[in-house]
């Protein structure tokens, strides 16, 4: 019988398992458990390299165990300074190439450790002076999985994964943010129709709804990082369902500690290891915090495809940036396309939150098995969404121009800027100028002034870009008492009904 570690020719080694012997491609850190998933989970073939940051997740986590392993007598000197030169490589950027499982995967996420169990292995035989799959002299369960299982080195890792990737994420929402208020800066005195249920409302300025789009995004920035936090509870010594079964009663805090002191991320044992070791609510809290700014992201880009509908045919307020022919068939034609592969990756990130919120409902019992597909969306969500902002901002929004002579006809002929009169004129008196303009099609301002209803001066004080714009005082009509002042220095009007009883 060929013994584990040997060979049979020049391109492979024999490998053993509970199934039996097979064939392992000689040169390849990974082992006979890695290889039995890659035939068995085929699926996406989205391997694990596809995220570096998860690898390098796997490879701290390793390490940290090995540590604490070794400050408790558990790993010897040799064995530990292996596993960790291997690690270190790990996380450095090497062998990454032989993570190769497939992101989803059944067995709740074994494959995966298994997978970073027989490269550390087999980097640690070598740096050892020993044959790839020689696992007498170390030993992917034995060594590199000491006081672990797939329970809790799994959900560790996946949680140190996403701490190490948001980061980007929030930093392509701050440029994107930092964006959008430069081009309100650029924009702050050009006056437009505001619109609600896509029908003319009232006056604001191009500044006033750019920075609305970047303030929208601003609120997220905080709220990501503070779900992302819940990460930083971890379930490590917790092995096989929380009972901590293997380890030395010191090893969970020992080796949290040592994952804290290698990443710079604070991490705290679970005060309950049973319920953390089932529980997937931080990433259901996280993903959900992802959806909310992909809803509000894929919002924004219906605006801007919208606004810049036309160009003869729509709204044609502003003008993208044009970045590629648009049709096959029509001359001239330039479609929004990075605000429509935005709205596409909005679209798959609210696909990505949904599948995360089956997989963390349907755990059953001690242990969610559907963790791989969490993982999977969730970093798959946070990647595609970084890469989405920065094109949005980089292709789309700092190149946007204004058709201010557009802007400038709409807002002339609206009659929203009827409402900035309603408190001086009245409601039904702004009421009829409205209808007459609706009929006539002459603008409000023309009929205001042919109706004495106010002089030159009032009424173009009352639709100056200030007025509209913003809150300010005003004179009475006669049919509202206006409170005085009582302190206020925000320029807030306060009134009250009229008593019934007393002569306006």
């Amino acid at each position: 019988m060929t013994s584990p570690g040997s060979t049979t020719d020049s391109a492979h080694r024999i490998e053993h398992d509970l199934l039996g012997d097979r064939e392992v491609p000689a040169d390849a850190y990974y082992g006979v458990q890695t290889l039995r998933a890659q035939e068995n989970f085929h699926i996406t073939d989205v391997p694990l390299h596809h995220f570096p940051r998860l690898i390098e997740a796997l490879a701290q986590v390793k390490r940290a165990t090995a540590r604490a392993n070794h400050r408790l007598g558990a790993l010897d000197d040799e064995h530990a300074a292996a596993i960790e030169q291997a690690c270190a490589e790990i996380v450095d950027g090497s062998l990454h190439e032989d993570f190769v499982v497939d992101m989803i995967q059944g067995g709740a996420g074994t494959s995966t450790n298994m997978n970073a169990n027989e490269v550390i292995a087999n980097r640690g035989l070598e740096i050892l002076g020993h044959a790839k799959g020689d696992y007498d002299f170390l030993h992917p369960n034995n060594h590199v999985n000491l006081s672990q299982s797939t329970n809790d080195v799994y959900p560790t890792s996946v949680r140190l994964a996403i701490l190490l990737t948001f980061p980007a994420l929030t930093e392509a929402m701050d440029h994107l943010i930092t964006t959008l208020r430069a081009k309100g800066e650029e924009f702050a005195d050009v006056l437009k129709m505001g619109r609600t249920q896509m029908q003319d409302a009232v006056p604001m300025t191009v500044a006033q709804e750019f920075n609305a789009w970047a303030t929208t995004i601003e609120e997220d920035v905080e709220r990501l990082t503070r779900s992302a936090t819940l990460f930083q509870e971890i379930n490590l010594g917790a092995t096989a369902i929380g009972t901590g079964i293997t380890t030395d009663p010191r090893y969970s805090q020992m080796a949290a500690q040592e994952l804290a002191e290698l990443t710079g991320v604070p991490f705290v044992v679970a005060d309950d290891l049973v319920e953390a070791t089932s529980d997937t609510g931080a990433f259901v809290t996280y993903s959900g915090v992802l959806k909310r700014i992909a809803v509000k992201i894929s919002k924004i880009c219906n605006d801007l495809r919208l606004l810049s509908s036309g160009p003869r045919a729509g709204f044609h307020e502003i003008n993208l940036p044009s970045v590629q022919p648009g049709s096959s068939i029509m001359p001239g034609k330039v479609n929004p396309v990075i605000p429509e592969v935005v709205n596409q990756v909005a679209f798959e990130v609210i696909g990505n939150d949904l599948t995360v919120t089956f997989a963390a409902e349907g755990g059953q019992l001690q242990l969610n098995a559907f963790e791989p597909v969490i993982c999977f969306n969730i970093l798959e969500s946070t990647r595609i969404m970084t890469r989405a902002m920065n094109t949005l901002a980089d292709r789309c929004v700092s190149g946007i121009t204004l058709n201010t002579d557009v802007l400038e006809d709409y807002l002339r002929h609206s009659i929203g800027v009827v409402t900035a009169l309603v408190p001086v004129i009245g409601y039904s008196a702004a009421t009829d100028v409205a209808s007459t303009a609706l009929e006539t099609g002459r603008p409000v301002a023309e009929l205001v002034l042919e109706r004495g209803l106010l002089d030159d001066r009032r009424l173009e004080s009352l639709l100056s870009p200030d007025s509209m714009t913003s809150p300010h005082r005003t004179t009475n009509t006669g049919t509202m008492p206006v409170i005085p002042d009582a302190g206020l220095d925000s320029g807030e009007i306060t009134r009250l009904p009229l008593d019934p009883t007393t002569e306006g």
